[in-house]
Parts: structure tokens; sequence; C-alpha cells
């Protein structure tokens, strides 16, 4: 994420759940708990953004929230005092977290993927920090399978991109084979505009 896309993000931590209340609502809020409630053991969240999928995690999993915009992981952070957790916090890049090898059971991202400046590079992460037959989690408005969805959505990112680095044509589970992970469930909604991913790594 460049510079100017950071601040873009930083600037709306404080008023984002407001403002995206109305999207979260009817577009948004179902997929979180088919994502967070099929998570389990040591679990990475990349882009947890205002944490909002906190209060859908079943309980006793080890969580560790990955965010890039400091505002916005101070919002998590308070989000989850409020629901009793207790997770590790950690300010980074999805596309080059300073974090172990084969280290989580589940690594799991919701509505970030299409923010992400390389998108190759941060699924390349996400594959190498889980562990062996670990799941990839994920959830993402993506190029729909619809033709006469994707071509607003192109007007559309002729102004998002440039703005806040926000893709509406990209795909990433296609782009899962590359990484060695294997999609065991794939499902879209909402005019094929959602789709939700799970995915395996391989042992």
């Amino acid at each position: 994420m460049d510079s100017r896309h950071a601040r873009h993000w930083d600037r709306l931590a404080d008023r984002y759940d407001e403002l995206s209340a109305g999207v979260e609502r009817r577009f948004l809020a179902a997929s979180r708990p088919w994502v967070a409630g099929r998570a389990s053991g040591r679990v990475l969240e990349v882009g947890v953004g205002t944490g909002a999928n906190l209060p859908h995690y079943p309980a006793g999993v080890d969580l560790t929230l990955l965010e890039r915009s400091a505002p916005m992981l101070e919002q998590t952070r308070r989000r989850a005092a409020d629901l009793g957790l207790r997770p590790s916090l950690v300010h980074g890049d999805a596309g080059a977290m300073d974090l172990s090898d084969d280290s989580f059971d589940t690594v799991l991202s919701t509505f970030t993927l299409c923010c992400v400046p390389d998108l190759a590079a941060a699924l390349r992460e996400m594959a190498r920090v889980l562990r062996p037959g670990g799941s990839l989690l994920l959830a993402d408005h993506v190029a729909s399978d619809r033709w006469w969805v994707r071509g607003p959505q192109a007007v559309v990112d002729v102004v998002s991109v440039p703005l806040a680095g926000e893709h509406l044509g990209r795909r990433p589970s296609t782009h899962l084979a590359g990484v060695g992970l294997t999609v065991l469930e794939s499902e879209r909604t909402t005019l094929g505009l959602i789709e939700r991913v799970h995915a395996r790594q391989p042992g």
C-alpha cells in the first residue's frame, strides 16, 4: 500500500464502521461467520481493519491480528477489549509479514485483498505462514461472474484504484493453486460480487 492510500485508510479509521454500516449490513456481514466460524487453533487474520470478524470466532482460538493501518489496529484493540478478547496485534504489511514459516493453523482475510498493492505477494506470504494441513479462509468482493455486472465494476475501478487502492475486478481464488493451496469450498453471493473460499495447505 503506497503512502497516499495508507493515509486514506488512516483518516477513515475513527469513522469507518459508521460510514460502512449500510454496505456492511447488506453485503458483507453474512460472510463473516462463514469465514471466522471455520477458524481453529492458532489463527492469523490478515488485514483485520476495525475488527469486524472478532465476534464470530469460535471460543478458544489463539488470535494474531495483522493490520497495515495503525489507527485501524487501534480500533481493533478497543473492540477486542470490549469483547473480553486478548489477541496479539501486529502492525505490518500483508505482502511482507514478519512472522515465522508454518506457524498458523488458520490464516484468513475478509474484504482486504481487494486493497493490497501486490495480491500475489500477499497470497505467497499467507501460504508461507500456514502450517501443512492448515486452512486459508477468504471472503472478498470480486470480479462478478456476470458480464453485465463486470462492466460497472470496471468503471468504479477507474476511481477506486487511484483513490484508495481498492480493486473491484480481482478474484484471489484464481491465484491459490499458484501458491500451492487446494480449494475445498467456494461459493458466490450477491450477483457474483462476493466470493467465500476455504482452501488448504497440503501436508
